[in-house]
């Protein structure tokens, strides 16, 4: 096991970059079109299969609380992005989808957003380190989801 000092510096780091880039990111989003949390409903409803989601899978991968999100997919629906179907399967379900005005203003703003990434993020570390950090990442994450 690593030594506290050492664990807890290494958080502050991580944490301290995460909210340096998101304020960056942020400064950069087009939110005047779409919001970062709208944005991030449809990025996952985008990379689903068949761009359908169940609400309760998306509950589970956007990073905002549950009351939250129903709302925000209230909203959505309401401008035509997406739309909210039964779940043939459970009856107490809901399936979200992306309709095609949906994901056209989705890759619209993922091309913005993606080039920030690039500049504000990517430039930074060489490819090797994005490799590493994108490896160390995703070890924590999984290891967290496991408890």
């Amino acid at each position: 096991m690593a030594d506290r000092a050492i664990t807890v510096a290494a958080w502050e780091s991580l944490f301290r970059a995460q909210v340096t880039i998101m304020r960056a990111l942020a400064a950069e989003f087009p939110s005047d079109v779409i919001s970062l949390n709208e944005y991030d409903v449809l990025f996952n409803i985008a990379r689903a299969p068949q761009r359908r989601l169940r609400l309760k899978e998306l509950n589970q991968h956007v990073l905002i609380t549950q009351p939250s999100v129903s709302r925000l997919v209230d909203r959505l629906t309401a401008r035509g992005l997406i739309e909210k179907l039964p779940d043939l399967n459970d009856g107490r379900g809901t399936i979200v989808a992306i309709t095609d005005e949906g994901f056209a203003l989705f890759r619209r703003i993922a091309i913005i957003h993606m080039e920030a990434i690039n500049r504000q993020f990517g430039d930074t570390l060489s490819e090797d380190e994005l490799h590493t950090l994108a490896e160390l990442c995703n070890r924590l994450r999984l290891e967290l989801e496991r408890v």
